[in-house]
């Protein structure tokens, strides 16, 4: 997921990407602590995810 593609979504849109978000990098951190993750960095990924998606989403909030 690019910046650009985010940039087009709507802001509600936006929040409801990153709860979605937020719910898979819980999963993820449940399931490395309980050894059944097989690539830890997914959890770097979605990190990075959620971080890319909150920069958008304050960009578009500060235009408004």
């Amino acid at each position: 997921m690019n910046a650009s593609e985010l940039r087009a979504l709507p802001v509600n849109e936006l929040e409801a990407k990153k709860y979605d978000l937020k719910e898979e990098y819980l999963r993820l951190r449940c399931g490395h602590v309980s050894r059944q993750l097989a690539d830890v960095n997914l959890i770097k990924k979605a990190r990075r995810n959620i971080a890319r998606l909150n920069t958008v989403l304050t960009e578009k909030l500060a235009k408004q």
